[in-house]
């Protein structure tokens, strides 16, 4: 990118007197407590990462955050970032006693969904579902420190069953529902789980899927499961046959566990646990092996709500629309909105393409205020033209943010034209902080394709590979001070060895993010470039080789494999999948479709490579390891090396593919 277009970045949003309330009442608590004066959000951001034990506690404080114990310090500084320094030492709280905390009649779930029928909950009856469902658990035997997994779509019972789960000081984690039974075991068979929640079906893009037969394997797969908890879909599934899963029952019959013999339910007890406590598990990509469990404790209910509170304006009248299921951090972070007394609308399915103007009615209906969503979606809408009518009425779609894959300029041209009304912006989310990092101030302007400023805070740098901090060149982004939403730790890590190799080798004592990206000169807005390892992000959905290599090593005549990302010049992403044959068999079409259809199956439909090639070699490290970050950068024309090469006369063979050139 050279300063022209630097300079010619076009403006799509600017702010009002009326912008930012909430952060300007939060910075004028500052600056009359700390006799300090900021000219604006830059200086205010300033000053937080240069105070940070003041900053948080301020937040902890404005946020009005529950705990039957202050804490004694915020954190000691003197501790390396690497070495997991404590926050909030000596608190004892609740992450689900906060969520509940409104129990009000407001309305606090809004159910929809494409085989669902509309149904309404408030914070009190929200609070009294999550009560019965406690009840259960506890009678159960669940305890602090147990594993509740889940595998299911954007249900009702999941948020329930969260919250319950988090009330006792148990451990929740969940994988996507479109995950194959591989992938799902990839990440729960390390966990020994006591507890799975499941359904027996879904409708997804106007199709039923059927989870019975996967649900089995996964079971069978997981011995430490002592119960099973299969939600019906609907009012036929009481007919299904569950006998063949083991410890399995209908989750309407687990909850009679929760009444007491003449009906009452037992108050709710919020187990009192510190802040590095876990609460749940996220999972890495998977590129270097199997995918590790991300440990998070209560630190990220200030992580979440930091950004929704202070920089997006959302306030109690705020309807956000939930679309991802439960397996990704998105989701509990619409959970964790809660806690502001905010509305969910929780949709089961997919709305964008049922029809011309599905989304749109969604929208209208119920009110919804606040989304964010895969600009991919958007992308296939704006090729179909489904744009909302005159009479849609659209007037409460106040924010549409984009994320988790980079936003295409003519996307961005596509929805400021349908939604004129609307902020439309895009934001840079981690899931190992659990946080929006790089996102929309609303006190800021807004440029094309960029991003305005790092959540307070929130020390973010762009390093080259000197470790030196640059404007205007592409670099790794990175946390170069602490923040008490870091992982506590990696699964089975109890040394922390593997996770200070994974986010703290290449800048020791600062956290990389790992992905590329820099910050424009003349806006002093951030661009996220690429990503900075081999994993793919295609189709808003991050992965790592290894589970489409889990996949492809099944398939008799393939010998070896690499899958490595494609970008475009818009920074557009594909999969290429590159397969070399066991001697005597030939590469064909018959093969190509053979598999994908089995990543399709034990993966997901997201990971499917674009494009499958044969190829004649395939590269590995002096270590042994295949070299995909090499090839990717072969195949993007980017500058590389092949001095770690055990076999470089391989790489020739990736050099110039005309299958490739086109993209």
């Amino acid at each position: 990118m050279n300063s022209r277009q630097f300079t010619n970045v076009p403006l799509i949003w600017s702010p009002s007197e009326h912008d930012g309330k909430t952060v300007k009442i939060f910075q004028k608590i500052i600056e009359e407590k700390y006799l300090v004066k900021f000219g604006g959000y830059g200086d205010f951001h300033k000053w937080s990462v240069e105070n940070l034990c003041e900053f948080w506690e301020e937040l902890w404080d404005f946020l009005e955050v529950i705990s039957s114990r202050r804490f004694d310090k915020v954190v000691d500084l003197n501790i390396s970032m690497s070495d997991s320094p404590k926050w909030f030492e000596g608190a004892r709280l609740n992450y689900a006693e906060n969520l509940l905390k409104y129990r009000d009649d407001r309305l606090a779930l809004i159910v929809d969904g494409e085989a669902t029928e509309v149904k309404t909950y408030t914070f009190a009856e929200m609070y009294e579902e999550t009560r019965l469902y406690a009840a259960a658990f506890r009678k159960f035997g669940l305890k602090k420190g147990d594993i509740v997994i889940c595998h299911m779509s954007n249900r009702k019972e999941a948020v329930f069953v969260t919250q319950a789960v988090l009330s006792i000081g148990a451990i929740w984690t969940a994988a996507l529902p479109m995950l194959g039974t591989q992938a799902v075991l990839e990440r729960f068979q390390q966990l020994n789980p006591k507890v799975l929640l499941s359904e027996d079906g879904y409708r997804l893009g106007g199709k039923d899927v059927d989870m019975l037969p996967k649900l089995a394997e996964i079971v069978e797969g997981l011995p430490s499961l002592e119960k099973v908890l299969i939600v019906k879909s609907n009012s036929e599934s009481h007919s299904k046959d569950i006998s063949g899963i083991r410890n399995s029952c209908f989750l309407e019959n687990f909850l009679k566990l929760g009444a007491e013999n003449d009906g009452s339910i037992p108050p709710m007890k919020f187990e009192q646990v510190s802040v590095d406590h876990p609460i749940t598990i996220t999972y890495t990509s998977g590129s270097t092996g199997l995918p590790k469990g991300i440990i998070h404790g209560s630190s990220v209910l200030i992580s979440v709500i930091n950004f929704v509170h202070l920089n997006l304006d959302a306030d109690r009248d705020s309807r956000w629309l939930s679309i991802m299921p439960a397996g990704t951090g998105l989701w509990l972070a619409h959970l964790t909105l809660h806690f502001l007394g905010q509305t969910l609308v929780l949709y089961e399915g997919a709305p964008f393409l049922l029809s011309p103007t599905s989304f749109w009615d969604l929208l209208g209906k119920q009110k919804v205020s606040h989304m964010i969503m895969f600009p991919d979606v958007f992308d296939e809408m704006e090729r179909r033209n489904y744009v909302p009518t005159k009479e849609h009425d659209l007037s409460s779609f106040r924010v549409l943010a984009t994320g988790g894959t980079t936003t295409k300029k003519k996307t961005y041209d596509f929805l400021l034209q349908v939604l004129k009304d609307t902020a439309v912006f895009t934001i840079y989310g981690c899931t190992e902080l659990f946080q929006v990092v790089l996102g929309k101030e609303m006190t800021l302007p807004t440029y094309k394709g960029e991003i305005n400023a790092p959540s307070l805070g929130l020390s973010m740098q762009v390093l080259d590979d000197d470790g030196k901090s640059v404007v205007g060149e592409i670099g790794e982004i990175v946390l170069s001070k602490p923040v008490p939403n870091l992982p506590i730790g990696l699964w089975n890590d109890a040394d922390g060895s593997e996770y200070r190799k994974k986010y703290f080798s290449k800048y020791p004592g600062i956290f990389t993010l790992g992905d590329c990206g820099m910050i424009n000169p003349v806006t002093k807005n951030w661009i996220i470039c690429c990503r900075s390892d081999e994993a793919l992000n295609p189709k808003g959905c991050r992965f790592g080789p290894s589970e489409i290599y889990n996949v492809v090593e099944t398939i008799p005549e393939v010998l070896d494999y690499l899958c490595v990302p494609q970008y475009r010049k818009d920074m557009d992403e594909r999969a290429v999948l590159f397969l070399k044959m066991k001697d005597g068999y030939s590469f064909n079409q018959d093969l190509v479709s053979r598999v994908k259809k089995v990543i399709e199956k034990d993966c997901s439909f997201q990971h499917v490579p674009e494009v499958v090639l044969e190829v004649t070699d395939i590269p590995y490290s002096l270590t042994g390891k295949r070299t995909e970050v090499i090839v990717k950068k072969i195949i993007n024309k980017f500058p590389h090396s092949s001095v770690s090469v055990k076999n470089p006369e391989s790489l020739q063979y990736y050099y110039n593919i005309p299958e490739l050139k086109e993209f």
